[in-house]
């Protein structure tokens, strides 16, 4: 068995062909605090606290043959994200997801990688206020672009060079909530940078104590002796994470989320990591050292990879764009008030 080829599938399948979109939208849409505007016109006011104090959270669903994944889960975990830092949705739900739906219809992309958030917003006019934060008046953002890989085909069907960062660990669960989709991310992108000055692909953090957390922008698996294991505290809890995990027991494996340390990533049998951004990416190397499966992606994760891939275009938990949707001077705000 061997990796699907991903990206390639996406680019010459015809299911995966972009609709008829206006030029403006060619980069994608946004929707910025009370109106819809093409990509290149999106703008954060830059007194907004999500910009300059990073006080905001976020989500991101994906859109694959013209369908949401998982955007009922994406949604809970957003309104969860909000609750864990103080903010509140100046949209409802049916709003959130109405936005979300029109910037998809406008950009006419069926494989979209669909981000939006709600930030603090700018600073209260009494310095008092600041203690409160219902003085604040939350913002909400949305934009929309082709599909996100982190990693490319080439990359997947080889399994990838993950480094194990030891300049940097992940900021603890009690200075900032990882389980809260955030803007602190400082940590995760130096990670990187130590990552390619190694001739690695990507990277994964610890908590310093030689406990794994998670890679940017996604989480870790570590399979061994047919289990498949996920870090269980220091890190999002990913829908992609729990697919996996569902896809896992589906295939029959026995499934784990508990403590996971380095030194079991470094004797594991195969491993990969999760992202909205790529789905399950399989790993083959940790610090330049191969695991224990040899060359390649390992079976187990090529398995999961490929059900992944099989069960999102045959329609798995998805919801379809409602593409007729492609009016953008009526906001949700002055529509529902």
């Amino acid at each position: 068995m061997t990796i699907i080829p991903v990206a390639e599938v996406m680019q010459t399948h015809p299911e995966h062909a972009r609709l008829p979109h206006a030029p403006e939208y060619e980069r994608g849409a946004a929707y910025i605090i009370d109106h819809y505007c093409p990509m290149d016109q999106a703008q954060v006011p830059i007194t907004d606290l999500g910009f300059n104090r990073a006080d905001a959270v976020y989500d991101v669903v994906t859109v694959v043959r013209g369908q949401f994944f998982r955007m009922e889960e994406h949604q809970e975990r957003f309104a969860r994200s909000l609750e864990r830092i103080r903010l509140r949705n100046p949209l409802t739900t049916e709003q959130e997801r109405e936005v979300l739906n029109r910037i998809v219809a406008l950009s006419g992309l069926k494989d979209a990688y669909v981000w939006w958030g709600v930030t603090r917003g700018s600073m209260p006019a009494r310095s008092s206020d600041r203690l409160n934060p219902d003085s604040f008046n939350n913002r909400f953002y949305a934009f929309v672009t082709p599909y996100i890989f982190i990693n490319n085909d080439e990359q997947r069907g080889r399994g990838i060079n993950l480094w194990v960062s030891q300049n940097h660990i992940r900021i603890p669960p009690k200075a900032v909530d990882p389980r809260a989709k955030n803007f602190h991310g400082l940590d995760l992108a130096m990670s990187l940078y130590e990552a390619g000055d190694n001739n690695a692909e990507w990277s994964v953090l610890t908590d310093g104590e030689g406990v794994l957390t998670e890679s940017p922008g996604s989480n870790i698996f570590v399979i061994k002796d047919g289990v498949v294991a996920t870090p269980d505290l220091g890190c999002l809890e990913g829908v992609t994470r729990q697919s996996a995990l569902d896809l896992a027991e589906e295939a029959g494996f026995k499934t784990e989320v508990r403590v996971v340390t380095e030194v079991e990533l470094r004797n594991a049998d195969e491993a990969f990591i999760t992202s909205s951004a790529g789905g399950i990416m399989p790993i083959s190397r940790v610090d330049n050292q191969l695991l224990g499966h040899g060359e390649g992606p390992g079976e187990i994760c090529t398995t999961l990879h490929n059900a992944y891939w099989e069960k999102r275009w045959n329609g798995w938990d998805a919801i379809p764009v409602d593409y007729s949707v492609t009016d953008e001077g009526t906001t949700p705000l002055a529509r529902h008030g």
